[in-house]
């Protein structure tokens, strides 16, 4: 796809949603099976992935972990909106590779040590691009792609989280 085929591509819902901001907002839906042992079921759509414990924590390591699955959103996120504002841009992209890498304590999720954090401290993206470029060029690249990037800014700037259980009760 060149920068034409996309600008027309997106011209007619760039134009929706400037006349009817309402309509550019989509919720958007994640669900899961809990499965036997720890595990769960989740439907990406595309495939069934089971998630479990990540081995640090007394997985075998046969099922996904939610926090490899979290860094690979990122990667994914952040490759398709890289490559988009590069056609945009008619950036010349030849090829290139993208990383994520995670600190995790595992200690605060396992609750051996309160001090310890759980989730991550600290996450790092990299793009290991292949261009001919300048460097004012990839300046521009990484900053559009860093602002447009859905999944770097929702780590960036977290939204209201909420958590809500609906239980069957047994009746006595």
């Amino acid at each position: 796809m060149n920068a034409e085929d996309l600008k027309s591509l997106q011209a007619p819902l760039k134009s929706r949603y400037k006349e009817e901001p309402q309509a550019a907002v989509v919720t958007l839906s994640a669900e899961g099976n809990i499965a036997e042992g720890i595990a769960c079921k989740v439907d990406t759509g595309r495939a069934l992935v089971e998630a479990g414990l990540h081995p640090a924590t007394g997985g075998s390591g046969s099922q996904a972990c939610s926090g490899d699955m979290l860094l690979e959103a990122l990667v994914a996120c952040a490759g398709v909106t890289l490559k988009a504002v590069a056609t945009a841009l008619e950036f010349d992209l030849r090829g290139g590779k993208v990383t994520a890498e995670g600190d995790l304590d595992f200690r605060g999720t396992l609750g051996v040590a309160k001090d310890a954090p759980v989730g991550f401290s600290a996450i790092r993206l990299t793009f290991d691009l292949d261009t001919p470029e300048s460097a004012e060029r990839i300046a521009t690249l990484t900053k559009l792609t860093e602002r447009y990037c859905v999944v770097f800014q929702t780590l960036n700037q977290p939204p209201p989280l909420s958590l809500k259980v609906d239980a069957a009760t047994a009746q006595a």
